[in-house]
């Protein structure tokens, strides 16, 4: 059944409409006659796909064509596949319940491709949704309680290059239990082979808890990249920047995970980590000075920053990760350093890192020479949202060393003033805090 209504213009005049359908095949034809701004509604219920509801149609950047539940997470889709899309662009897919089999995928040439507000939890082998066309955004989802080999979100590309400027934002990525060795990321943005390829995506304001899958919560495979803002809690995966270069790790809130690196010319900067269980920041280990562009090796980190940081923990915070090639001409630098066992750093001998005005306190300095730190106590009060941050005494305010504009703003998203203060946080005495994100925030139902 098909119900149709005019949502604008004076009787006569083409203008946008909203169609609710009753059943997938009705669903299809309506998507076959969309034009720009046109809305389709599918009423709740549970509706079997036998075959795919394959979007084909063009909406435009100012009227996009709207494929939506009609009431956010009441429409299911179950059975053997989903939705698919075939040269279609400027589409909003918004608000179902996906429990079928199969994979959702953005099939390079499909652009500005909205994925909204769905709850993912598909009953199939491989990687659940794939997006390979440029300009997507993948927001306020959840996926959820998977137990099988593949990650819940690939970005990839066509063969010889990556999707360009897909922003991933505002999703609850939610107990991945595989207990393999490999191939269970939350995200994995891009593949060994794209690891050249700039992809220019933005990854923020992600929730991720029970992300215990791989090791690797979101793994980078591709180049020019930002994560960003992002919550792990409760996690075995780490951020993992594991092929490409120049990628910017920045102000990611961090619980019993931390962040592992390999490649070159990545800025790790404001974040704060606090691993009771490991390291929270790894140099990783490299077995090749630098990779070529299909290598599967680890590359050897070379002219990586890593730089305001706030790392606390009962282990290593800072690791080397051993490797034949060690880190070259790479930077750690006013960050503080608190621990209760292990040693602040320990990176191999034959590293090349400039060390400056880092904080040590509570543990032992480990291989960073004497003048690279200062063995003071920091002064950090916990608050509400149980957060070290600084106190009014802090020798850690105004005392930063060297200059690295790109941490001008701190953990909070404040603008860092005069000389910078030393970790994650600027000290401002009524300034807004940020705190880790919660369920309230992301996902189908958040704000």
């Amino acid at each position: 059944m098909v119900t149709l209504w005019c949502t604008g213009a004076a009787s006569g005049a083409s203008s946008p409409h909203s169609v609710r359908v009753t059943s997938l095949a009705a669903l299809q034809s309506a998507v076959d006659a969309a034009k720009p701004g046109d809305e389709v509604l599918l009423a709740d219920g549970v509706y079997n796909a036998g075959t795919a509801v394959t979007i084909r149609r063009s909406g435009t950047a100012t009227a996009p064509i709207t494929v939506s539940a009609e009431h956010i997470g009441r429409a299911r889709i179950t059975g053997s596949t989903g939705f698919a899309f075939s040269g279609a662009s400027y589409v909003v897919l918004r608000g179902f319940q996906l429990r079928h089999g199969g994979s959702l995928q953005v099939p390079p040439g499909s652009t500005h491709i909205q994925l909204t507000r769905n709850d993912v939890q598909l009953t199939g082998a491989g990687n659940w949704f794939t997006v390979s066309g440029d300009d997507a955004q993948v927001d306020h989802n959840i996926f959820h309680d998977r137990t099988s080999q593949g990650v819940f979100l690939q970005i990839l590309g066509p063969a010889n290059d990556m999707a360009k400027r897909v922003w991933v934002h505002h999703n609850y990525f939610y107990n991945h239990a595989f207990a393999g060795a490999n191939g269970g990321e939350s995200i994995r943005l891009g593949l060994s082979d794209h690891q050249s390829y700039s992809a220019n995506a933005i990854l923020e304001y992600n929730l991720f808890e029970k992300a215990n899958g791989d090791i690797e919560a979101i793994s980078v495979k591709s180049s020019d990249n930002i994560v960003r803002y992002n919550t792990i809690r409760d996690s075995r995966g780490y951020i993992v920047l594991r092929h490409g270069n120049r990628s910017v790790v920045e102000g990611n809130l961090l619980f019993d995970s931390g962040i592992r690196f390999h490649g070159n010319d990545h800025r790790i900067v404001n974040n704060y980590v606090a691993n009771t269980g490991g390291r929270d920041i790894v140099f990783g280990s490299g077995d090749e000075a630098d990779s070529g562009p299909t290598s599967k090796l680890h590359d050897r980190p070379d002219r990586d920053t890593v730089a305001f940081n706030t790392l606390l923990g009962s282990g290593d915070l800072v690791h080397g990760d051993g490797g034949k090639f060690d880190p070259k001409d790479c930077v750690l630098a006013d960050n503080i350093m608190v621990g209760t066992s292990g040693s602040a750093v320990a990176m191999p001998t034959g590293s090349i890192v400039k060390y400056q005005g880092n904080i040590v306190w509570g543990t032992a300095p480990g291989s960073i020479p004497t003048g690279g730190y200062r063995s003071v106590d920091p002064k950090l009060t916990k608050d509400a949202a149980g957060l070290f941050r600084l106190t009014s005494g802090s020798p850690a305010i105004n005392a930063s060393v060297g200059s690295y504009p790109y941490a001008a703003k701190d953990f909070d998203l404040q603008a860092r003033v005069g000389v910078f203060d030393i970790g994650a946080d600027e000290y401002v005495a009524s300034g807004v805090t940020r705190i880790p994100l919660t369920t309230n925030d992301v996902g189908p139902n958040s704000a």
